[in-house]
């Protein structure tokens, strides 16, 4: 049976190779930074991380990760609820909840966890989900998983988003769900517009903060604090692996009732390892850090700015975007992959996206801004980028 399986897999990836499409995994030898080492030798700016904050090798996360490690071991080997809670896990918890000025927070292996298993436990086939149409594959996989009726409204839409929650009148409960900042575009979710249509209409509302938390609203809190809605909202989700340091861990933060129902029946929380005691530690330190001081956010918000209104004077066609994501628009595939390439030839490390990431014939770069980004790292990308767009004919 494999033969004629391992054909059809051949034959499919060299599909995808003659059209240039093939994603190879570059290797780095160096610690995540603005700036890195490849497997090649060559030193390059990274601009395509999730390293928002620039503290993925932060001196004093590594310290604490480190004693973590020499107090609390290197793993639980067991699920929260058997033998896997340390007091590092429930302090985690506490400290998402206070960033974020919620009741309560449940930890997960992953954000992509997190969505998967929020859900199900907490809706049926009388309830309805209603859900953006750029949001996250983990989104649109969670939903899957659970039996409610399904709604989905265009990006950031809301007479469509109106139209849906008229419609969902019929079920039991209803909950809007929403990406922050939507990762391949930028743009933030107009929440506020969301929150009065919810209130209107009987709904609850979530949103991922995954690229939005430490990055959007002027301390970084995300969404609801760019909305002036902190702790208005029933359900929030995120990840530790992005600004908050980098590593690895999820979350779930919102109402208690809510929070203690996940404990009870979420399965990926239920029937996965906790995450390492150093990454509780350090995630720990990490917002230790936050409410000691504002300075990376704003570094950040004034790297985004320069770093967008540059390009744009350059000519590039850049998405709208209130996030730390600039948005390069190419339109075509191929294009992208070629693109990416040169700029790397040039020391700028950037990956293309293309269909299925995002939608045919919308094929661009993804640019992410860090607060670990110098001015003349940000001149030499902008530099490179225009070098490399006039080449191609992506600009005059």
């Amino acid at each position: 049976m494999y033969s004629d399986f391992q054909q059809y897999l051949n034959s499919t990836l060299k599909e995808i190779t003659e059209a240039g499409l093939y994603k190879n995994e570059r290797i780095i030898v160096s610690p995540q930074s603005a700036a890195i080492k490849v497997s090649t030798g060559a030193d390059v700016l990274n601009f395509c991380a999730n390293n928002y904050l620039g503290l993925s090798d932060n001196a004093e996360l590594i310290e604490a990760a480190k004693k973590a490690l020499d107090e609390r071991g290197f793993g639980m080997s067991s699920v929260r609820f058997i033998c896997g809670t340390q007091d590092l896990h429930k302090e985690l918890e506490s400290k998402i909840a206070q960033f974020f000025g919620t009741e309560d927070t449940i930890l997960y292996a992953a954000c992509f966890d997190a969505n998967g298993g929020v859900f199900e436990p907490l809706f049926s086939e009388e309830d309805a989900i209603i859900s953006d149409a750029l949001n996250h594959a983990s989104i649109i996989d969670g939903v899957r998983l659970c039996k409610a009726k399904r709604y989905r409204y265009s990006n950031a839409n809301m007479q469509e988003l109106e139209e849906c929650l008229q419609q969902a009148q019929a079920q039991r409960f209803r909950i809007i769900v929403t990406d922050g900042v939507f990762s391949m575009d930028g743009n933030v979710c107009p929440l506020d517009k969301i929150y009065e249509l919810a209130q209107k209409y009987n709904a609850l509302v979530m949103v991922d903060e995954s690229h939005s938390a430490g990055v959007v609203g002027k301390t970084g809190r995300g969404t609801t604090e760019l909305h002036n809605l902190r702790g208005k909202i029933e359900i929030l989700t995120g990840t530790l692996g992005k600004a908050f340091g980098g590593a690895i861990g999820g979350f779930t933060t919102g109402k208690k009732e809510i929070i203690d129902m996940l404990r009870q029946r979420s399965r990926p929380y239920l029937f996965s390892n906790s995450i390492p005691p150093m990454v509780a530690a350090a995630g720990c330190a990490m917002f230790d850090m936050m409410e000691r001081t504002n300075e990376l956010q704003d570094k950040l918000h004034s790297n985004t700015d320069y770093f967008v209104a540059k390009m744009k004077e350059a000519g590039f066609d850049i998405k709208p975007t209130q996030s730390a994501i600039c948005a390069v628009m190419l339109y075509d595939a191929k294009l992208s992959q070629v693109m990416a390439e040169k700029l790397l030839q040039e020391g700028i490390y950037v990956v293309g996206f293309y269909y299925p990431v995002v939608p045919k014939d919308q094929a661009r770069i993804r640019v992410q801004i860090s607060a670990g980004h110098e001015k003349e790292h940000l001149d030499k990308a902008i530099a490179a980028f225009t070098k490399i767009g006039k080449e191609l004919g992506v600009i005059k």
